[in-house]
């Protein structure tokens, strides 16, 4: 009974001048919910940020890329050693990069009227179809063009690589990530516009795309790594790639989850890291914790304060 009673919990307070990372802070010793989960991150965010010998992974799917938190992803893009998202990322990344106008909308608008208009909605996002699928095929074939000159066969990450060092945006994930040399992978890199991009140019050049290629970098990347650590927002294929591939060094030692899927429908989105453990994805004594909830809201206070400690 003493051991269950042992914590008490504190109240918070917020003052004129008070820092996010003293915020944060405050949040695990309140022991309320969501708040004392983002605490319990950022402290594991910090110790695998500080383990020189991590490798550490960035997971996230292409939805958040559509809103401003676009330019947190890029600005810590530097802080990790892999990236593995999808194809999504690739396509409102660049059509950001490239003038692809992108605007504030409601979840509540009426969506058959935005197709007369030509408006896509992305949650209370709106994009217009000049500033999506028209505006990639026309940036990046002569860009194909002009790699396929190079060589007839590419990796994925290669080729995201090279489009990264065509972009000129300090806010894109892209640019970024070539600027820094960290490798972005895309498992399921024709699941989009970019992708459809690419089956299209092939269709009348030589052109070669090896998924298996960005495999086989990244089973070395896990088979020589230490230790490994990630930072995973959101489900499906980019987090699946990131534990699954951790598994064959049996599992990652850090983990930091934002989701706001339910477990109950046993989704990959919904589960949690716990569940993980079972399939040796996440070590059982590694340090990890999930924290429910918008990443909109979350990633910007987490780093906020994993960076405040740093400095």
């Amino acid at each position: 009974m003493e051991e269950l009673l042992e914590k008490k919990v504190r109240d918070m307070y917020v003052e004129e001048g008070m820092s996010a990372g003293e915020l944060v802070r405050q949040m695990k010793e309140a022991g309320g919910f969501t708040a004392k989960n983002l605490g319990i991150g950022a402290e594991i965010l910090c110790d695998m940020f500080a383990d020189t010998s991590c490798k550490r992974f960035l997971s996230f799917p292409a939805c958040i890329v559509s809103t401003g938190l676009r330019g947190v992803l890029a600005q810590s893009v530097k802080d990790f050693s892999v990236i593995i998202t999808t194809c999504g990322t690739l396509d409102h990344d660049l059509a950001r990069a490239w003038g692809g106008g992108y605007y504030h909308g409601s979840f509540e608008y009426n969506d058959e009227e935005l197709h007369r208009k030509g408006i896509n909605r992305l949650g209370n996002i709106l994009i217009p179809n000049d500033s999506y699928g028209p505006l990639l095929e026309e940036k990046m074939h002569p860009i194909l063009e002009e790699l396929c000159a190079q060589k007839e066969e590419w990796g994925a990450r290669e080729l995201i690589h090279e489009f990264g060092k065509k972009v000129v945006d300090k806010n894109s994930i892209l640019h970024q990530a070539a600027k820094h040399d960290v490798p972005v992978y895309v498992p399921g890199i024709t699941d989009g516009a970019f992708g459809t991009q690419l089956a299209l140019f092939a269709q009348d050049h030589k052109f070669k795309l090896n998924i298996l290629k960005d495999e086989k970098e990244l089973s070395d990347i896990v088979f020589d790594a230490k230790s490994s650590g990630a930072l995973m927002i959101g489900g499906g294929i980019s987090k699946h790639h990131t534990i699954w591939w951790n598994q064959f060094k049996g599992g990652l030692d850090y983990a930091v989850y934002i989701t706001t899927a339910t477990q109950y429908d046993g989704s990959l989105s919904g589960a949690r890291l716990q569940e993980a453990v079972s399939w040796g994805k996440i070590k059982e004594r590694a340090k990890y914790v999930t924290i429910d909830g918008d990443a909109t809201v979350l990633l910007p206070l987490l780093l906020a304060a994993c960076y405040e400690e740093r400095a």
